[in-house]
This record gives structure tokens, C-alpha cells and sequence, in this order.
């Protein structure tokens, strides 16, 4: 995990504080004006007797955007930026709304600094379970927030592209539609997180565009995103399939109940889009798998938490 570019933007009075052995511990850090530094730490929040003040917030803004904020700009009023490295650092202030869209972000008052981890591996024993005949298979992810289903996806993503000789998997074209960039954490142009050889990424773009870019323009064999939720992205996921173009994505959710009892979902169930889930949960803490479940089976083929 390379932080070296968030200990580079962080003022020396909070680099301090924080100590440069404890960052492979950090997962946030929470920046507001006038309030107490705070730290997620190995999921544990920590308080600290320090109130950070509008100068160190805006000392923070300046280094992150190399002393050119409004180049910024696109970012800004999507709520966040992406720095080197894949972090990914969240911003809050006075939103200017224009036709009912934030056109962008002044004012800023808080800033919530993600640590990307990549767990490289961490998909190895899953793979054979989205592989039937040397194919992969549809699949979901379901997972509350902060259980590890994009650091789950993003490996996935590798070992599909790279391709795994022991689960006879010839390595796939895949394309990634990272919306929110947190998937590839793309820094200029260029994912900072390995996805493997044979993947192509659509940074910053809506799911439900994307998929169908992907179809037209990539002849994508694989289809990754994260966190499907809408009419128009379900659409797309159907369009995908009907194209013959395999998908696999993720839900905020705790069971498979979850996906059949949202009305949004009501056309990939129609449709029996899915063929496995991959369930987790913060059990044995993040990246805990559930249980793995086959809807054509029925069942659960897979158990790791008893």
C-alpha cells in the first residue's frame, strides 16, 4: 500500500499526530473545520484532543490538487478526488446547484480521506465458484458497507483477466465501469489498481451508459461494476445478457432476500440474470464470505462463516 502521497498532503501538525508507523492501520481520516481529528482504524474510530482549523483543511486542498483546485473542477462536483496512489478523498461544503445539479463545491469544510488497500489474492479460493466449464457465470455480490466487496470485485477482476490455470479459466476481455472510480482508483487517465492484462476501464462513467459503451465499442467478454441500484441500470445488466456478455456486480445488502425484495431488481429476478451470489458480512471482520448461493440450485454451495 503506497501513502506516501497522503503523507505528502497532510499538514506536519497532523502527520504528527498520526505517526507515519500507524498509516497501514488507517482506513479514513476525518478532517472538519473546528472539530476534532478523527481516525478509522482497524474499524475502530479514534478521537483526538485536537481540533483541526480552515487552514490546515485548506493546506490539504492546496497539495492534493497541486496548487490548482479549479482544474479540478469535474471531480469537485461529484464529491470527491482521486489522488495518486487510488485514494480516494471526500469533500464537503456549500454545494452551487444549477438546474438542479451541483455544478460545484465551495466553502469546503470537511474532508474524509480513504486509504486504498489492495489485497491482492484475497478472490483466489472464490474464483472456481463464477467458473462452469471454463466460462464464467453471472454473479452478485452482496455485502453490507465496509465488508470489503470492491476490494473483493477489483481481485476478481484480476484473476478473470489474468486467467487461473487451476480452475482451467482462460484469461477474459473484461471491461470496468467504475463510476465512482473506486474500483480501478484511475489517477490521470491510468488505473492504480492492478485489474489485470486484459481489462480496459470507463473512469467516471454512469453504469447504465457504460455497460452499453462497453457492448458497442470494447466486445467485452466480462462486465464488472460496482453497486448496481437503478431501473436503468438493471436495463442495461438485461442488455448485457441478451448480448451475451457475462456481468458481475455488487448490492448493498445483507442476504439474498435482499435482492428479491426490492421492486428495482423485480427484472433481473424476471429475467433469472443471476446464476450465484457471493454473501458477506463483518463476522470474521471485512472480506468475510457468508455463504456463496446457486439460484438455479437453489442453494448454498458454499459456507465459510458457522
Amino acid at each position: 500500500m503506497n501513502t506516501k502521497e497522503i503523507f505528502r498532503i497532510l499538514p506536519d501538525s497532523i502527520k504528527s499526530l498520526i505517526g507515519e508507523e500507524n498509516f497501514n492501520k488507517v482506513q479514513e481520516i476525518r478532517l472538519r473545520v473546528n472539530k476534532p481529528l478523527m481516525l478509522e482504524m482497524e474499524q475502530k474510530e479514534k478521537v483526538f484532543n485536537y481540533i483541526v482549523s480552515s487552514e490546515e483543511i485548506d493546506i490539504v486542498l492546496k497539495r492534493m490538487s497541486n496548487y490548482s483546485i479549479y482544474a479540478y473542477d469535474e471531480e469537485i462536483k461529484r464529491g470527491y478526488i482521486t489522488v495518486k496512489g487510488g485514494h480516494r478523498i471526500g469533500i464537503c461544503g456549500k454545494c452551487i446547484v444549477e438546474k438542479e445539479k451541483i455544478k460545484t463545491i465551495k466553502d469546503i469544510s470537511s474532508l474524509n480521506i480513504r486509504i486504498s488497500k489492495e489485497i491482492l489474492g484475497c478472490s483466489d479460493n472464490i474464483v472456481k465458484y463464477l467458473v462452469d466449464k471454463g466460462e464464467i457465470v453471472n454473479t452478485i455480490i452482496i455485502s453490507p458497507p465496509k465488508c470489503g466487496k470492491t476490494t473483493l470485485l477489483r481481485d476478481i477482476a484480476r484473476n478473470i483477466s489474468d486467467g487461473m490455470v487451476k480452475f482451467s479459466l482462460l484469461g477474459k476481455k473484461i471491461t470496468v465501469i467504475d463510476e465512482r472510480s473506486e474500483l480501478s482508483a484511475c489517477y490521470n487517465g491510468a488505473p492504480q489498481m492492478n485489474l489485470g492484462i486484459r481489462t480496459d476501464v470507463l473512469d467516471s462513467c454512469p453504469k447504465s451508459e457504460g455497460i452499453i459503451t462497453a457492448i458497442r465499442s470494447m466486445a467485452p467478454e466480462v462486465i464488472i461494476c460496482d453497486e448496481i441500484g437503478t431501473v436503468r441500470d438493471t436495463e442495461s445488466i438485461v442488455a448485457a445478457m441478451n448480448s451475451g456478455v457475462k456481468v458481475i456486480t455488487s448490492i448493498h445488502g445483507y442476504d439474498i432476500s435482499d435482492l428479491y425484495n426490492r421492486p428495482v431488481f423485480k427484472e433481473i429476478i424476471d429475467n433469472k440474470v443471476f446464476k450465484r451470489a457471493i454473501v458477506m458480512s463483518h463476522k470474521k471482520g471485512p472480506g468475510t464470505i457468508e455463504y456463496i448461493y446457486d439460484f438455479l440450485e437453489q442453494k448454498k454451495i458454499f459456507k465459510e462463516v458457522l
